[in-house]
C-alpha cells in the first residue's frame, strides 16, 4: 500500500494543487485518484500562469479574444471551463462523504483582497457562474477578507479562506466562517455550508533561515502547525461549534497548504509527514504528492493539544523571532506575491490574445 492511500486510510484527505488543461483532456486527474489517492484539488494565479503559458490554452485564448473576451474576463472563462471539469471528476467523491471531500477551488481576484464589497460581488458571481455544488471560492483571511467570508458563507457560498499563516489568523478565519452559518440558522436556512481554512506552511522557515541557528531550521513551520491543529481541535469541542453541529452545521476542515519543501537538504515529504492528522486536509503539488507515495511514511497523527509546539516556538522567540509579527508579514507579502502573480498571469494571457495577429 503506497504511503497517500496509508495516509489517506489514517483519515487525512490529499488535494492536488495543481490543475491544467492538458491533465483533463489525457485523462491524468483521474488516474491520479486511484494512483495517489487524491479526492480534491486546489487552484491560484501562479498555477494558472504557468499552465498557460505552456502553450495549451493558445488555441482558446486566440478564439476568445478574437470574440471580444480579454483580461480578467478571458481568465476566468477559461479557469471556470476546466474546474467545472474538475469538479465533475471529484463530484462522486463529494456525494459519497456527503459533500465534506471531493472540493476543487476557484479563487478571486488577489487584487481584491483589502476590497471586503468587491471580494463578496466577485465571489458570489463566479460561484453562480461555475454551477457546481463541490467548488470552494477561495478569499484571503486578510482583514477586510474576513467580512467577505462571513457575508459569503451567510449567503450559502462555500468557501476556501486563504493566506493564512497563524493559528491567530486560522481562529479569524474560523470564527467569520461560523458567523455566517450562525445567520443563516437564525434566518432559518440550512446550515451546511462547506468551507475550509487554509494555513500556509512552508514560508515560515523560509522566512527564517538565515536567523536561526541550524538546530532550529525546518522546524518553525511545523510548530506552527501543531499550533494551529491544537487551536482546531479545541474549537471543534467548543459548545459553539457543537450546537451549530446539533443543528445540521459543518464543521469548516483545516487544511495545510505550501507543503512543498523548500530547503534541499531537508527531506522532501517534511511537511506532509509532520502535519498527518485525520478530519484535515493537505493539498500538494504533483511532485511532492509522487514524492510521499514514493517513499514517504506515515507517522503517529500530530497530537491534539500541540504538543511541544509551546517549547518550540519559546525557542525560537529566544532566537529572536516574532511569531506573531511574522505571521502578519508573511499575510501581507503573500497577498502581494499573489497580486504579483496575477498581474503576470493577465499579461501571459494578453501576449497569447496577440500571438500572431
Amino acid at each position: 500500500m503506497k504511503a497517500t492511500e496509508k495516509l489517506r486510510e489514517a483519515g487525512q484527505s490529499l488535494w492536488l494543487d495543481n490543475i491544467t488543461r492538458a491533465m483533463l483532456d489525457s485523462g491524468e486527474l483521474r488516474r491520479y485518484l486511484g494512483d495517489y489517492s487524491i479526492t480534491g484539488l486546489t487552484s491560484n494565479p501562479s498555477i494558472f500562469d504557468k499552465a498557460i503559458g505552456s502553450g495549451v490554452y493558445d488555441d482558446a485564448i486566440r478564439e476568445k479574444a478574437t470574440s471580444g473576451v480579454a483580461g480578467e474576463d478571458l481568465f476566468f472563462e477559461l479557469a471556470v471551463e476546466d474546474l467545472q471539469r474538475a469538479a465533475d471528476v471529484f463530484r462522486p467523491i463529494h456525494d459519497a462523504t456527503d459533500g465534506v471531500d471531493g472540493w476543487v477551488s476557484l479563487e478571486v481576484s488577489p487584487a481584491l483582497a483589502y476590497d471586503t464589497e468587491a471580494t463578496v460581488r466577485e465571489a458570489k458571481a463566479l460561484h453562480e457562474r461555475a454551477d457546481r455544488p463541490n467548488l470552494f471560492i477561495k478569499i484571503p483571511g486578510t482583514a477586510p477578507g474576513l467580512p467577505a467570508i462571513e457575508e459569503c458563507i451567510a449567503a450559502g457560498v462555500p468557501v476556501n479562506v486563504t493566506l493564512l499563516f497563524s493559528a491567530d489568523q486560522y481562529l479569524a478565519a474560523a470564527d467569520a466562517y461560523l458567523k455566517g452559518i450562525e445567520r443563516r440558522r437564525e434566518q432559518g436556512l440550512d446550515p451546511a455550508v462547506g468551507s475550509v481554512a487554509s494555513v500556509f506552511m512552508s514560508r515560515w522557515d523560509v522566512a527564517v533561515v538565515d536567523r536561526v541557528p541550524d538546530d532550529l531550521k525546518d522546524q518553525l513551520a511545523l510548530a506552527v502547525g501543531l499550533k494551529t491543529y491544537a487551536a482546531y481541535r479545541s474549537l471543534m469541542d467548543s459548545d459553539r461549534v457543537q450546537r451549530l453541529a446539533n443543528a445540521g452545521g459543518r464543521t469548516q476542515r483545516l487544511l495545510w497548504a505550501s507543503t512543498s519543501t523548500k530547503d534541499p537538504k531537508a527531506s522532501d515529504t517534511l511537511y506532509v509527514h509532520g502535519l498527518g492528522a485525520p478530519f484535515t486536509v493537505d493539498t500538494m503539488p504533483d511532485e511532492t504528492l509522487r514524492a510521499f507515495a514514493d517513499h514517504g511514511e506515515v507517522g503517529e497523527p500530530m497530537p491534539a493539544d500541540g504538543g511541544n509546539a509551546d517549547e518550540l516556538l519559546a525557542r525560537f522567540a529566544d532566537a529572536g523571532v516574532d511569531v506573531d509579527a511574522l505571521a502578519a508579514d508573511l499575510q501581507t507579502q503573500g497577498a502581494k506575491a499573489f497580486v504579483e502573480s496575477w498581474n503576470e498571469l493577465l499579461a501571459t494571457i494578453d501576449g497569447a490574445s496577440h500571438a500572431g495577429s
